[in-house]
């Protein structure tokens, strides 16, 4: 399913839109629209998994990647 909205926009980002269309890496701006929406999405989950593994804490020197694995894998089941 799919939504209409509608959206302002420079007059830059219209032109980089429009040379994207043209340039035939994209079929639609609304296709393009759609990329970069994706990226974002992509770009703010990454960020929260970031915070995520900084925030859990340092990590035990003496673990080793097997360690990390064999736990991961427990948890797993």
């Amino acid at each position: 399913m799919s939504a209409k909205i509608s959206i302002s926009l420079t007059d830059e980002y219209a032109r980089l839109i429009g040379d994207a269309v043209e340039s035939g890496d994209y079929a639609s701006s609304s296709e393009v629209v759609r990329d970069a929406l994706r990226e974002w999405k992509t770009k703010r989950l990454f960020g929260q998994l970031w915070d995520e593994g900084l925030n859990s804490g340092r990590a035990d020197p003496a673990e080793t990647i097997d360690d990390i694995k064999a736990s991961a894998r427990k948890r797993g089941r």
